[in-house]
């Protein structure tokens, strides 16, 4: 059984010669969230604030808030990169988070190589690595591009090759973060098969993202955050009605709900 289980969870980061500039703020805010605080002279990021929620076997919890609501800060935490600062944080069952997914790839290395190279950085064993390239030859179509260097790689094949390696784990607890597509629609429609793959065979997954309807498609629970603090956690159509009534929300949110699956389908994640 997996668990997790955050408790009046705090992250303050201190934030050292920023200055007075509203513009080093503004950028700050924007990649960390939360709010910001003084101690001496340091200026403080809260990124999270008393964060309280628990999450078991089944449950599919998508994360959604404006940007800079803490959304990423929170994914870190419960991938054990960003420790509280205050409160508590249980986390029972391995973690699989898809941060930065080229992570490891080495430039002079041929596909082939990465994918015993990444493999074994994402925590797979060698029989699961070769027992995996068949499944990445099939899954990427990339053919003999696969034994040449992947410098030698366009964005869009460097995403596919990185993808697919990162969906060879299998973990107990899954977690995604903005996602950014991978190719034309008939390859975006392969990733989103091998992503609601992966998270039927985990047993928690978390998913942060400003879509709407992939929060409909992958989830059963919504948490909503908003400065760093929870504004609202349970059922889906209850919390994002909740949050869309919000006239900050309203018509960003509603547009996202009307766009087209290919374009809002996730299949990479953002950067850490």
């Amino acid at each position: 059984m997996a668990l997790i289980s955050l408790r009046n969870t705090s992250v303050d980061i201190p934030i050292y010669g920023i200055g007075s500039s509203s513009l080093k703020m503004t950028l700050l805010r924007r990649a960390v969230g939360g709010s910001f605080g003084t101690s001496g002279h340091t200026l403080t990021i809260n990124a999270l604030s008393g964060i309280s929620f628990e999450a078991r076997d089944g449950d599919r919890i998508g994360i959604i808030g404006q940007n800079g609501s803490g959304k990423t800060t929170l994914l870190r935490v419960l991938a054990g990169v960003y420790p509280p600062t205050g409160g508590d944080v249980v986390v029972d069952g391995t973690v699989s988070p898809m941060f930065d997914i080229s992570l490891g790839m080495a430039a002079d290395a041929t596909g082939i190589e990465n994918v015993h190279i990444c493999g074994a950085l994402w925590g797979l064993g060698k029989f699961e690595i070769e027992q995996g390239i068949a499944d990445v030859v099939a899954f990427t179509e990339l053919g003999d591009y696969l034994n040449i260097p992947v410098r030698t790689y366009s964005t869009g094949m460097l995403l596919r090759l990185a993808f697919a390696i990162a969906t060879l784990r299998r973990a107990e607890i899954l977690l995604l973060d903005e996602i950014i597509g991978v190719g034309d629609a008939t390859f975006m429609k392969k990733a989103q098969d091998r992503l609601l793959a992966m998270a039927s065979q985990s047993r928690i997954m978390f998913v942060s993202s400003h879509s709407m309807e992939i929060i409909h498609d992958l989830c059963n629970k919504v948490l909503w955050l908003y400065q760093g603090k929870v504004k609202g956690f349970g059922d889906i159509d209850e919390v994002i009605g909740r949050y869309l009534e919000t006239p900050a929300n309203a018509g960003g949110a509603a547009a996202v709900i009307s766009a087209e699956p290919a374009a809002t389908l996730s299949a990479a994640l953002s950067t850490v």
